[in-house]
């Protein structure tokens, strides 16, 4: 079989490659992907097994985040240094260092006190796509409301969901010709970020609020505080991580269960299903479909042999699919226990920070969903991101 993981024009016509990642986990679990990408880029171990991926995941000493970045692209050296001051970018112990100051936002209890103000969003949602009547499932439902929550979390203008939205799609979209206007668009994005980030911080540190600006801003247990520039990055993070991935879990789902319509009956008569609806909606569309990290000393991984410095890429789409961890893993069950998947990370230093958040969005939204729009269809072409990193969903029309 030609295998091919980073094409990214296959991604947006058909997304992720399962065919290719199946032949793989039984055949080459741990494969020596001479295609970089791009002209230029070296080859990479393509990691496709649960066990393996875990494995990586859990071991930040041997497969590190911070010598090449967690992210696929190859950067110039001068932004490499930029972007390790960004959490996702960081090894112990100066990732655990980052991540205890900024955990106190995210805890399962504050999380929790948000769930009254999420169902409130979700209805109103509901509400204007029932006056419509047609409408775009990803830009009125699935990406307003994280954009709404993100808001929230920052103490933000609501009015500013639109930007927040606009600076994502750049920064994720930068090679779809939807979305990015120029070479670097992303980076030109990500510029109108931190100058956000550094004008709402200064309104907090004047004006303290409710709100996890106010709390980032405040010394941790040992009087740590952030500096600007991670201040700024984490608000990236947030931007990004806490946007992009809900909003493509919400419209992979509402497809997913749109091409399963007997899930979708199960859904509408009985909504307390949402629950483990949304594990088996992360575990299907696995909204994130790689991170990158590089071995930090010559090691056997899968019985092959890396060598340090090595491309490592874990291929989460593939893991969440893998037929010795996942009963009838083809097979899309909103009822699925045990459900081990990883779409949030392989555990380990890494595990995503917002995945309670993530889950509790997702949980109420299908739940307002199935109760209030039981008779939701589809109404025209899905089209698809172009990219390898993120499997996203850009459109998706829907009648009410």
């Amino acid at each position: 079989m030609d295998i091919d993981l980073v094409d990214q024009d296959v991604y947006a016509r058909d997304g992720a490659p399962h065919d290719q990642f199946a032949w793989l986990r039984a055949n080459d679990a741990v494969f020596w992907h001479e295609k970089g990408a791009e002209e230029g880029w070296p080859g990479f171990w393509a990691v496709t097994r649960h066990e393996d991926v875990v494995q990586v995941s859990r071991n930040s000493e041997l497969f590190s985040s911070s010598r090449k970045l967690a992210l696929f692209d190859e950067m110039p050296e001068e932004q490499v240094l930029l972007q390790r001051l960004m959490m996702l970018n960081q090894d112990p112990p100066e990732h655990t260092r980052r991540r205890s100051l900024v955990n106190r936002g995210f805890t399962p209890r504050q999380i929790g006190l948000l769930e009254d103000h999420i169902r409130e969003i979700c209805h109103n949602l509901v509400d204007d796509a029932l006056a419509k009547g047609d409408i775009d499932f990803v830009t009125d439902v699935a990406a307003p409301l994280p954009l709404y929550v993100i808001c929230e979390l920052l103490g933000a203008p609501v009015e500013d969901r639109n930007k927040i939205f606009e600076w994502s799609n750049r920064m994720i979209g930068a090679q779809d010709p939807d979305y990015a206007a120029a070479p670097d668009d992303g980076q030109q994005a990500a510029s109108e970020v931190y100058a956000y980030a550094n004008a709402l911080a200064e309104k907090r540190r004047v004006n303290p609020q409710p709100d996890i600006v106010t709390k980032l801003l405040q010394p941790g247990e040992n009087g740590e505080t952030l500096s600007v520039e991670e201040f700024d990055l984490f608000v990236l993070l947030l931007v990004v991580a806490g946007n992009e991935t809900t909003r493509n879990a919400a419209s992979g789902g509402m497809l997913a269960l749109f091409e399963h319509p007997e899930q979708w009956e199960r859904l509408v008569a009985d909504p307390s299903l949402a629950a483990s609806a949304a594990d088996e909606i992360v575990r299907w569309v696995s909204p994130v479909n790689l991170f990158r990290r590089t071995a930090t000393r010559d090691t056997v991984l899968g019985g092959k042999q890396i060598k340090e410095n090595d491309k490592v890429v874990v291929f989460y789409s593939s893991a969440n699919r893998d037929e010795s961890i996942f009963s009838a893993p083809g097979t899309f069950d909103i009822g699925r226990d045990p459900n081990p998947h990883i779409g949030f990370g392989g555990g380990g230093a890494h595990f995503c920070l917002g995945n309670h958040l993530a889950k509790l969005e997702l949980r109420v939204l299908f739940e307002v969903v199935a109760q209030r729009m039981p008779g939701l269809r589809p109404a025209g072409e899905v089209t698809r991101l172009r990219s390898y990193f993120i499997n996203g969903i850009k459109s998706m029309p829907v009648e009410v």
